[in-house]
């Protein structure tokens, strides 16, 4: 984070600093919460795989479920010269009483760890702007009940900008002839009830990262590369844009899965084409299409980035991350 961006935190942040005692639990819209406040109504949707967002200028998490809002809360993200970073994360671990190897065993509570070299989602105290050292702090009560519903190997995504997830639907392009009527091999029934609360073991998701840079696909495993090739990208000129995409179902009378969109970068937006339009234009060579097509299941992640897909564009087994701004 530059110091032209981290001003227009600061200054959006400047109106939370009316800091309650406590966390509070209120119900309010998300633009309206002070410091310290977050809403939590899981009855909006009861079941279904959770996408977490954290906006960097609003300084708020926002907790999706099937693409229904079930929850906001105010944090607090990574001060100058410690910028919490950018892009598309797995949790890794989580630990309801865990204290820092870093920062003088400093107590992290209700953590959800995000990279192995620090960022994590935790209880923590909340000045009002930001202030840790890369990790996003949280209300304890809020921290407390969203440690509840995560998952190990669910998405994170940290963004530069607002991002608003969106239902898309596509034919198949990235799987080639690949749609939802070869989805009758997941009982959606019993899938819908593991990513439900009170169930702390979900099945862990695969990753698929498609570049556009190198025009190549990857699909991750429980962290490891299980398969790679190449893909076709209609209109190569055009970005495809930082974006990432939670597979949620299938209509078998349509023939079409359905995903929710989000933007990881501000620069997504300038790009003038929105999210389903751009997952449309790719398609994968039939290696990759086959790999994808055995994992296919609900809570899948695809990434769509405009960097070289390399080693630089993760940090690490696990998970998969892209930063914007490397």
């Amino acid at each position: 984070m530059n110091r032209r961006q981290f001003g227009r935190v600061a200054a959006a942040a400047a109106a939370l600093r009316c800091t309650p005692l406590l966390a509070q639990r209120v119900d309010k819209s998300a633009e309206q919460l002070l410091n310290g406040e977050f809403d939590w109504d899981p009855e909006r949707s009861p079941g279904g795989p959770i996408l977490i967002i954290v906006s960097l200028p609003d300084q708020r998490v926002y907790v999706y479920r099937n693409g229904v809002r079930i929850a906001a809360s105010t944090c607090s993200t990574g001060k100058l010269g410690h910028a919490t970073p950018t892009g598309v994360f797995k949790i890794l671990q989580k630990d309801k009483n865990h204290h820092s190897s870093t920062y003088n065993n400093a107590p992290m509570p209700y953590m959800n760890r995000l990279t192995w070299s620090g960022v994590a989602l935790h209880a923590g105290q909340l000045p009002g702007y930001p202030a840790s050292h890369g990790c996003v702090r949280l209300p304890k009560e809020f921290a407390e009940l969203l440690f509840g519903v995560t998952k190990l190997g669910m998405t994170v995504v940290i963004a530069d900008d607002k991002s608003q997830p969106e239902e898309v639907t596509h034919p198949g392009m990235v799987l080639g002839e690949y749609a939802a009527r070869e989805f009758h091999a997941v009982d959606t029934a019993v899938m819908a009830a593991e990513y439900s609360e009170g169930h702390e073991w979900a099945p862990k998701s695969p990753s698929v990262v498609v570049s556009s840079a190198d025009k190549s696909i990857k699909v991750f495993d429980n962290g490891a590369l299980a398969a790679s090739g190449k893909v076709e990208i209609q209109n190569p000129e055009k970005p495809l844009g930082e974006r990432v995409f939670t597979l949620t179902g299938a209509d078998d009378q349509s023939g079409v899965l359905t995903w929710q969109a989000a933007g990881v970068g501000a620069a997504t937006k300038t790009t003038g084409e929105d999210d389903g339009a751009a997952l449309r234009r790719i398609k994968a060579d039939l290696p990759a299409r086959e790999a994808v097509r055995k994992r296919l299941k609900f809570g899948m992640t695809l990434v769509t980035t405009d960097q070289p897909a390399d080693a630089k564009s993760r940090s690490g087994g696990g998970f998969v991350v892209l930063d914007s701004q490397s």
